[in-house]
Protein backbone atom coordinates (compact mmCIF):
# COMPACT_ATOMS: atom_id res chain seq x y z
CA UNK A 1 0.00 0.00 0.00
CA UNK A 2 1.14 3.53 -0.75
CA UNK A 3 2.48 5.82 1.94
CA UNK A 4 -0.23 8.49 1.98
CA UNK A 5 2.26 11.12 3.17
CA UNK A 6 4.17 10.74 -0.10
CA UNK A 7 1.07 10.60 -2.28
CA UNK A 8 0.41 13.79 -4.22
CA UNK A 9 -3.35 14.38 -4.49
CA UNK A 10 -4.62 16.62 -7.28
CA UNK A 11 -8.30 17.60 -7.25
CA UNK A 12 -9.94 18.89 -10.43
CA UNK A 13 -12.83 21.04 -9.23
CA UNK A 14 -15.23 23.77 -10.26
CA UNK A 15 -18.77 24.57 -11.30
CA UNK A 16 -20.77 22.23 -13.48
CA UNK A 17 -20.02 21.86 -17.18
CA UNK A 18 -16.42 23.04 -17.00
CA UNK A 19 -14.78 19.86 -18.27
CA UNK A 20 -13.64 18.41 -14.95
CA UNK A 21 -14.09 14.76 -15.90
CA UNK A 22 -12.34 15.18 -19.24
CA UNK A 23 -9.39 17.07 -17.76
CA UNK A 24 -9.04 14.70 -14.79
CA UNK A 25 -9.01 11.63 -17.03
CA UNK A 26 -6.53 13.22 -19.47
CA UNK A 27 -4.21 14.26 -16.63
CA UNK A 28 -4.30 10.84 -15.00
CA UNK A 29 -3.46 9.19 -18.32
CA UNK A 30 -0.64 11.64 -19.03
CA UNK A 31 0.77 11.30 -15.50
CA UNK A 32 0.54 7.50 -15.64
CA UNK A 33 -1.84 7.08 -12.73
CA UNK A 34 -5.50 6.52 -11.90
CA UNK A 35 -8.37 8.98 -11.87
CA UNK A 36 -10.90 8.89 -9.04
CA UNK A 37 -14.26 9.43 -10.78
CA UNK A 38 -17.04 11.63 -9.43
CA UNK A 39 -19.23 9.39 -7.27
CA UNK A 40 -22.19 11.79 -7.31
CA UNK A 41 -22.62 11.48 -11.08
CA UNK A 42 -23.32 7.76 -10.86
CA UNK A 43 -25.39 8.17 -7.70
CA UNK A 44 -27.65 10.80 -9.29
CA UNK A 45 -27.97 8.97 -12.61
CA UNK A 46 -30.62 6.69 -11.08
CA UNK A 47 -32.20 9.23 -8.75
CA UNK A 48 -35.60 10.20 -10.11
CA UNK A 49 -36.50 12.77 -7.45
CA UNK A 50 -35.04 15.92 -5.91
CA UNK A 51 -31.95 15.29 -3.80
CA UNK A 52 -32.24 15.32 -0.06
CA UNK A 53 -29.67 16.13 2.59
CA UNK A 54 -29.34 12.36 3.11
CA UNK A 55 -28.51 11.97 -0.59
CA UNK A 56 -25.76 14.56 -0.19
CA UNK A 57 -24.37 12.62 2.78
CA UNK A 58 -24.55 9.37 0.79
CA UNK A 59 -22.56 11.07 -1.97
CA UNK A 60 -20.06 12.36 0.60
CA UNK A 61 -19.49 8.87 2.02
CA UNK A 62 -19.38 7.38 -1.47
CA UNK A 63 -16.78 9.87 -2.75
CA UNK A 64 -14.56 9.38 0.30
CA UNK A 65 -14.78 5.57 0.04
CA UNK A 66 -14.15 5.59 -3.71
CA UNK A 67 -11.07 7.75 -3.31
CA UNK A 68 -9.70 5.57 -0.50
CA UNK A 69 -10.29 2.44 -2.55
CA UNK A 70 -8.24 3.80 -5.46
CA UNK A 71 -5.26 5.09 -3.44
CA UNK A 72 -3.50 1.69 -3.63
CA UNK A 73 -3.73 1.84 -7.45
CA UNK A 74 -2.07 5.26 -7.71
CA UNK A 75 1.13 5.23 -9.73
CA UNK A 76 4.07 7.64 -9.64
CA UNK A 77 2.86 8.77 -6.19
CA UNK A 78 0.08 10.81 -7.81
CA UNK A 79 -3.69 10.51 -7.48
CA UNK A 80 -5.94 12.62 -9.73
CA UNK A 81 -9.46 13.21 -8.44
CA UNK A 82 -12.37 14.23 -10.65
CA UNK A 83 -13.76 16.55 -7.98
CA UNK A 84 -13.73 15.92 -4.23
CA UNK A 85 -16.22 16.32 -1.44
CA UNK A 86 -15.94 20.11 -1.15
CA UNK A 87 -18.62 19.85 -3.82
CA UNK A 88 -20.93 18.37 -1.16
CA UNK A 89 -20.43 21.42 1.07
CA UNK A 90 -21.17 23.77 -1.82
CA UNK A 91 -24.36 21.91 -2.77
CA UNK A 92 -25.52 21.50 0.85
CA UNK A 93 -25.07 25.21 1.51
CA UNK A 94 -26.89 26.12 -1.70
CA UNK A 95 -29.75 23.63 -1.49
CA UNK A 96 -30.26 23.30 2.28
CA UNK A 97 -28.62 26.41 3.77
CA UNK A 98 -26.16 24.37 5.83
CA UNK A 99 -23.58 21.62 5.70
CA UNK A 100 -23.47 18.73 8.20
CA UNK A 101 -20.63 18.96 10.71
CA UNK A 102 -19.24 15.64 9.53
CA UNK A 103 -18.50 17.12 6.10
CA UNK A 104 -17.03 20.30 7.62
CA UNK A 105 -14.81 18.28 9.96
CA UNK A 106 -13.63 16.06 7.10
CA UNK A 107 -12.76 19.14 5.03
CA UNK A 108 -10.52 20.40 7.80
CA UNK A 109 -8.86 17.00 8.14
CA UNK A 110 -8.39 16.28 4.41
CA UNK A 111 -5.56 17.53 2.27
CA UNK A 112 -5.06 17.89 -1.44
CA UNK A 113 -1.71 19.13 -2.67
CA UNK A 114 -3.10 20.98 -5.66
CA UNK A 115 -6.55 22.01 -6.80
CA UNK A 116 -7.22 22.84 -10.43
CA UNK A 117 -10.25 25.14 -10.48
CA UNK A 118 -11.76 24.95 -13.95
CA UNK A 119 -13.07 28.23 -15.28
CA UNK A 120 -16.58 28.80 -16.66
CA UNK A 121 -15.23 29.89 -20.05
CA UNK A 122 -16.55 26.70 -21.68
CA UNK A 123 -20.08 26.83 -23.09
CA UNK A 124 -22.70 25.13 -20.93
CA UNK A 125 -23.51 21.62 -22.14
CA UNK A 126 -26.99 20.58 -21.11
CA UNK A 127 -27.18 17.30 -19.23
CA UNK A 128 -30.03 15.90 -17.10
CA UNK A 129 -27.57 15.64 -14.17
CA UNK A 130 -26.63 19.34 -14.27
CA UNK A 131 -28.47 22.19 -12.58
CA UNK A 132 -28.47 25.98 -12.52
CA UNK A 133 -26.91 26.98 -15.86
CA UNK A 134 -27.78 30.59 -15.02
CA UNK A 135 -25.77 30.51 -11.77
CA UNK A 136 -22.32 29.67 -13.16
CA UNK A 137 -20.79 33.01 -12.12
CA UNK A 138 -22.24 32.58 -8.63
CA UNK A 139 -20.81 29.08 -8.25
CA UNK A 140 -17.44 30.19 -9.62
CA UNK A 141 -17.27 32.83 -6.90
CA UNK A 142 -18.32 30.23 -4.31
CA UNK A 143 -15.52 27.89 -5.44
CA UNK A 144 -12.93 30.67 -5.17
CA UNK A 145 -14.17 31.58 -1.69
CA UNK A 146 -14.27 27.98 -0.46
CA UNK A 147 -10.77 27.23 -1.71
CA UNK A 148 -9.44 30.41 -0.13
CA UNK A 149 -11.16 29.51 3.15
CA UNK A 150 -9.31 26.16 3.09
CA UNK A 151 -6.03 27.94 2.34
CA UNK A 152 -5.88 25.64 -0.66
CA UNK A 153 -3.09 25.68 -3.21
CA UNK A 154 -5.10 26.18 -6.38
CA UNK A 155 -4.72 27.32 -9.95
CA UNK A 156 -7.44 28.65 -12.23
CA UNK A 157 -7.52 26.70 -15.50
CA UNK A 158 -9.03 28.36 -18.56
CA UNK A 159 -8.99 27.75 -22.28
CA UNK A 160 -10.92 25.77 -24.85
CA UNK A 161 -10.18 22.26 -26.06
CA UNK A 162 -6.52 21.28 -26.18
CA UNK A 163 -5.51 24.64 -24.72
CA UNK A 164 -7.44 23.83 -21.53
CA UNK A 165 -5.72 20.47 -21.20
CA UNK A 166 -2.32 22.03 -21.89
CA UNK A 167 -2.94 24.72 -19.25
CA UNK A 168 -3.94 22.08 -16.69
CA UNK A 169 -0.91 19.93 -17.48
CA UNK A 170 1.43 22.93 -17.26
CA UNK A 171 -0.04 23.86 -13.86
CA UNK A 172 0.53 20.32 -12.58
CA UNK A 173 4.05 20.09 -14.03
CA UNK A 174 4.91 23.50 -12.57
CA UNK A 175 3.70 22.33 -9.17
CA UNK A 176 5.60 19.02 -9.41
CA UNK A 177 8.80 20.80 -10.47
CA UNK A 178 8.69 22.87 -7.28
CA UNK A 179 8.57 19.78 -5.05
Amino acid sequence: MKDNHQLIKIAVVGPESTGKSTIAEQLARQLGTVCVPEYAREYCRHLNREYTLQDEMNMFYGQVALERSLVPLAQNNILVCDTMFLTIKIWCDHLFGQTPDEVLDALQASYYDLYLLLDIDLPWVDDPLRDFPDLREHFMEVWHNELKALNANYRLISGLGEERHRNALEAVKGFLDLR
